[in-house]
């Protein structure tokens, strides 16, 4: 069964986006696929997906590419921008190698919407994907642009959150 590649987007205020993104991964290695996650505006934090990630290598690798502080929106650091770029070169540098099935660029629309990384990058990138490549786009704040050119995309509505009860992030369900 041949793929024709689509452009997906999980975004919105509420819970999953990354979490749907990983589903999707899942699905697919089971099905003999290889995906290929980079992380941006993540760093140096123990996510329960990294370890297993691990386990599932070298049919799930994730690269995170960025730090563990959060960024700043209205004047982030250059680091992060570095960071940002680091990750688009090696969204580019693995659609040149052609040996994916699927690319998620896990927070990408909070990149643009920080303006680490430029809407056009991003829309460059959705056009000159490979066709048989699945591209999923994750995060809030997905720029009109990129839902318009998406084939797929997936609003995640918070209606409740227990973040708002002062719970901290959980190993295994945030972490």
């Amino acid at each position: 069964m041949t793929s024709a590649g689509m452009v997906q987007v999980y975004t919105g205020d509420g819970k999953g986006k990354t979490t749907a993104a990983l589903g999707l991964a899942m699905r697919a290695i089971g099905q003999g696929l290889r995906v290929h996650m980079i992380q941006f505006m993540k760093g140096n934090i123990e996510y329960g997906e990294l370890k297993t990630a691990k386990r599932l290598a070298p049919d799930l690798t994730i690269t995170q590419m960025g730090r563990e502080t959060f960024v700043d929106h209205d004047n982030p650091d250059e680091i992060d921008r570095q960071w940002a770029q680091k990750g688009m070169h090696l969204a580019w540098q693995l659609l040149k190698e052609k040996t994916l099935d699927i690319l998620i660029l896990d927070e990408i629309n909070v990149a643009v919407d920080f303006k680490l990384v430029s809407v056009q990058e991003v829309l460059k990138l959705i056009r000159e994907k490979p066709v048989g490549l699945e591209l999923v786009l994750t995060g809030r704040y997905a720029p009109v642009e990129i839902v318009k050119e998406a084939d797929l995309v997936t609003e995640m509505l918070e209606i409740k959150h227990y973040y708002h009860r002062g719970i901290e992030s959980r190993k295994g369900f945030e972490l």
